[in-house]
């Protein structure tokens, strides 16, 4: 896990809100590497969603760079940033942002065809996702006829499809009983012992427990960048 896929220098984020200027993130300066696991923690107003809005290239830091995959992707514009979005980086919400009206299959191609991928390919891409997250059998279900797990399988599916550079997980487990957000987790698990990147923001000690690496946010600075110690490789 040495070669690194993010790098941030001197982050800064300020919001003007009427008058006041708010510093979101104040200088922060970061690494992950490549197929790291990372827990994102802090408490409201800490910085952690506003960091991982720059990380998914959903907003643009007021200051310093963020080098993903070696390229400069801070000062980019939007339609160059919605480029990078959809070949880089793979999105678990807490909401799942399914399309009510589209079959699991339907919402898992939508990446494939951002990316301008033919018919063939979006097809097959979006089957072997959503088998690889245990739904062979949930493909033509709308997201009504999915329980929660499910309806988050086919957000991960979705997020995976385009084989990303990292994921990034918010708060994927908030909407979810304890007994499926263990089975969310065991998949990201899986999903990181296959070697991808993973960056996880929950406010959950247990949920942040499956990461390797747990960075703690307080008023937009980094507090603690720490190894987990009860981490244990996934090794099977």
């Amino acid at each position: 896990m040495d070669q690194e896929v993010i790098r941030l220098q001197e982050i800064t984020r300020h919001f003007k809100v009427g008058t006041e200027v708010v510093k979101a993130l104040r200088s922060i300066t970061l690494s992950i590497a490549k197929s790291d696991f990372v827990a994102l923690m802090g408490p409201s107003g800490s910085g952690k969603s506003t960091l991982m809005n720059i990380l998914g290239c959903l907003d643009t830091p007021t200051s310093g760079h963020y080098f993903l995959n070696g390229t400069d992707v801070s000062q980019l514009h939007d339609n160059d940033l919605a480029q990078i979005r959809n070949k880089e980086i793979g999105f678990i919400f807490q909401t799942f942002n399914l399309l009510p009206r589209s079959t699991a299959l339907e919402n898992v191609m939508l990446p494939l065809i951002y990316a301008g991928r033919n018919k063939h390919e979006r097809l097959e891409g979006a089957k072997k996702a959503l088998e690889n997250v245990g739904l062979a059998d949930r493909m033509t279900h709308k997201p009504n006829e999915l329980s929660g797990g499910q309806r988050q399988r086919v957000a991960t599916a979705r997020a995976l499809v385009n084989n990303p550079s990292i994921i990034l997980a918010d708060e994927p487990t908030g909407n979810l009983d304890s007994i499926t957000s263990n089975e969310i987790m065991s998949l990201l698990d899986d999903i990181h012992r296959a070697g991808n990147t993973i960056i996880l923001v929950t406010h959950e000690e247990d949920i942040a427990r499956h990461a390797r690496r747990i960075i703690r946010l307080i008023d937009g600075k980094i507090a603690s960048d720490e190894i987990n110690e009860k981490y244990r490789p996934n090794v099977r």
